[in-house]
């Protein structure tokens, strides 16, 4: 990659992790499309977004659990689920044709998540979900996010609000912890990957670190981003439109 190619790649990466952390998520729905924007080899894009993910997710499930935001029995309960899952999924190699559709509508559920009606985040009583129910969704998370190279939150966070299992902010705390556990076992799951990350690496994570300072410290501000969120629903759905139909 050339210096612009890579400026531009890591400015846009520490602006996804801005917006995503606000919402206790980590991106990597946003760096899979930000690299399909730019043409990013299919091998090179999983390891990378799950790197970037698990310095992310440990950054902002640091700043959740400090401000008492994380629901420790509903994450239990998720994780139980979604780890092995995301290990046995993480060694599943797609090939590009099958890969980038795939991700492609991961990139559009991601997208609808940010254009999500904001009346879901008003739960005055959340009720914790049966254990079962919980393992099982969990599961399914897991394998879906290793096979992609997500973390999950894009699926987790609509299924807690949408059910109100729990309040908006605990689960923004949970999902953050949640995408941690998924992203390693996940990579974990397909260590050899690791060897198509890129050289330019180190910039993309000094890039997402930034972003998710500024993001989570506007997520426990309470400060709106439903405009801006929107308009990265926006690129994940032409980002996704690219892959699907490439």
């Amino acid at each position: 990659m050339d210096t612009t190619t890579i400026l531009m790649i890591a400015a846009l990466m520490a602006l996804a992790a801005a917006l995503y952390t606000s919402v206790g998520h980590a991106g990597a729905s946003a760096y899979l499309a930000i690299m399909a924007l730019f043409a990013v080899a299919p091998a090179t894009m999983r390891p990378t977004a799950l790197v970037l993910n698990i310095i992310v997710a440990s950054l902002t499930t640091f700043r959740f659990v400090r401000a008492g935001q994380i629901n420790p029995r509903l994450l239990l309960l998720f994780v139980l689920g979604a780890v092995p899952a995301a290990f046995v999924a993480g060694g599943i190699s797609l090939p590009g044709d099958s890969y980038r559709p795939i991700v492609g509508l991961v990139l559009w559920i991601a997208a609808l998540r940010f254009f999500w009606p904001t009346p879901l985040g008003s739960i005055d009583a959340p009720k914790p979900p049966p254990p079962i129910l919980a393992i099982g969704s969990g599961a399914g998370i897991g394998f879906l996010s290793g096979l992609t190279g997500t973390g999950g939150g894009i699926f987790l966070s609509p299924l807690i609000l949408f059910f109100g299992w729990e309040s908006v902010r605990r689960t923004s705390g949970t999902s953050a912890a949640f995408i941690l556990c998924v992203s390693i076992a996940g990579l974990a799951g397909n260590l050899s990957s690791v060897g198509g990350l890129p050289r330019e690496l180190p910039y993309f994570m000094a890039a997402v670190v930034v972003g998710a300072l500024i993001g989570t410290r506007l997520g426990l501000s309470i400060l709106p981003t439903g405009r801006l969120l929107h308009a990265l629903g926006c690129v994940l759905v032409i980002a996704g439109a690219k892959l699907i139909f490439s």
